[in-house]
């Protein structure tokens, strides 16, 4: 797996192909839009899924920790698909986040689908932390040094035999939208007016997630 580096506001981060994004100089990893127990969420609802999101999504993350054994993680909000979430996780669920959090420091930022996180979960609760020039919060406001989630970009992009659509970073290099790392979640395209409001340049760029290494394509040649 080629190594592959995003810059935001004068910091280069590694870009891992799981969608999260790692400050090596801060030892700090970052991951948005979790959406542990979504598969619950639906199937109360009558929507029957395979109720095995939150274990890929978290095996996934262990994974990810593994690889850069980092002192900080940064959850950016969205971790749990709705305020109760939490309550539905299993005793092997719970074990596998305590793990996780095991010898680092963790920030779970409060989204608009768990805006009330309980403190019982490891870690601490905040809205927007800060660090340096980079600010983390859930949802993007346009402001320079910022690093969202809330929208989970997608790029479709024409191939010579077929389109491909993919999760993606969209970054203009003074501020990133992360995708949705969880198994179950959405996307949104990164040409939809919502990315517009946020990136005021023409220099908004899809860092499209592929099987080896991060494709940068800029935003208006992907649809």
């Amino acid at each position: 797996m080629r190594i592959s580096t995003l810059d935001v506001a004068g910091v280069t981060l590694v870009a891992d192909l799981s969608g999260a994004l790692f400050w090596q100089e801060q030892s700090l990893l970052v991951v948005s839009d979790l959406h542990l127990e979504k598969g619950s969420s639906f199937a109360a609802r009558g929507v029957l899924l395979p109720p095995y999101d939150t274990a890929a999504t978290l095996g996934r993350l262990a994974m990810v920790i593994a690889r850069h054994d980092p002192k900080m993680v940064i959850a950016l909000g969205d971790s749990f698909h709705d305020r109760s979430a939490h309550d539905r996780l299993s005793v092997t669920d719970r074990d596998a986040i305590a793990a996780l959090q095991a010898r680092r420091d963790w920030i779970w930022i409060s989204g608009n689908h768990d805006p009330a996180l309980p403190t019982r979960l490891g870690g601490i609760v905040a809205t927007e932390v800060a660090i340096g020039p980079i600010a983390f919060r859930h949802e993007p406001t346009g402001a320079a040094g910022e690093i969202a989630g809330h929208l989970h970009p997608k790029a479709r992009v024409a191939t010579r035999a077929r389109s491909v659509e993919r999760r993606c970073f969209a970054s203009d290099g003074e501020r990133a939208v992360m995708p949705a790392f969880g198994a179950y979640a959405g996307g949104l395209s990164i040409r939809d007016a919502a990315f517009a409001k946020i990136f005021h340049t023409a220099g908004l760029v899809a860092h499209v997630l592929g099987d080896f290494r991060l494709h940068a394509i800029a935003a208006s040649r992907c649809y």
